[in-house]
């Protein structure tokens, strides 16, 4: 039987593990009590075939796998709890309260339905704490960026650029401030489509928290597994990963708004000077 091709991955995790290490020194142990090489010899070509089966076996690749899960998971969470640390106080408490609010369905579920698991659908209210999250954070960023930013102002400066383009009589200062315009322009749509972004998440922040609510009223009042079932979880997690879709898309508009100050200082220092 032909075994698969060794991954250099699986490789390095096969050498790491501890039975492989301490094999290696019971060997060594030995040949330096005897003052015998054979034990190395024999720990070496151990080795060898150590090496050769267990990181290509299918059972060996599936453990490494889990491993690796696991680590990334408990990444992924020392991560999000460092992002809830920034939180502000009020923040914290909407996140602390959901998290108590999930934990209370699992219990209640377990005690009005004298149920010893939980069910996977409940379950995945875990993952739609992480979502809350998740898009709290994304939801203050975006709300800071959007208060760091007079729009007024921006709009202001549109009038008065356009009220020079048609007053103006030299060409050059009309093409400064026609480019001046487009810019601006630019400018208020990009804030346009972080207002709507911002809007959108927290009205999904609100789905979420109604959502858990909405869980926890079937769970306490009607606790039989059929209700629990009936309601649209895979409703909630279409919502979000939609959610999620309009966040990637405009992700780059915060970007796009620091070039164009950029731009635009470049373009009115560069009209100052050719005065």
């Amino acid at each position: 039987m032909e075994l698969p091709k060794i991954d250099f991955r699986y490789l390095k995790e096969a050498f790491k593990e501890p039975i492989n290490f301490w094999g290696l020194a019971g060997f060594a142990i030995v040949a330096a009590y005897f003052q015998d090489l054979a034990p190395l010899v024999a720990g070496m070509a151990t080795e060898t075939l150590y090496l050769a089966v267990v990181p290509a076996s299918p059972f060996y690749r599936r453990l490494v796998e889990r491993r690796e899960k696991e680590r990334a998971r408990k990444l992924r969470d020392a991560q999000r709890e460092a992002v809830i640390k920034g939180f502000d106080p009020r923040e914290r408490e909407a996140v602390e309260y959901l998290r108590w609010m999930k934990n209370q369905i699992y219990s209640n579920y377990k005690k009005f339905t004298t149920s010893k698991q939980v069910p996977h659908n409940i379950q995945s209210l875990d993952q739609r704490w992480e979502d809350f999250v998740d898009l709290l954070d994304v939801y203050r960023r975006r709300k800071h960026h959007l208060r760091s930013i007079n729009r007024q102002a921006v709009q202001n400066q549109l009038k008065q650029a356009e009220h020079a383009i048609q007053n103006s009589t030299d060409d050059r200062a009309k093409r400064v401030q026609q480019a001046n315009a487009e810019i601006l322009k630019r400018r208020v749509a990009a804030f346009n489509d972080l207002e709507r972004s911002v809007r959108l998440v927290e009205g999904q922040l609100q789905s979420i928290e109604n959502f858990f609510g909405l869980v926890n009223d079937q769970v306490v009042t009607l606790p039989t597994p059929e209700r629990v079932s009936a309601l649209h979880f895979e409703e909630l997690s279409d919502s979000i990963a939609m959610t999620r879709q309009m966040l990637e898309e405009t992700a780059d508009t915060f970007g796009m708004l620091d070039n164009q100050n950029r731009e635009l200082d470049m373009l009115l220092s560069s009209g100052s000077s050719s005065k």
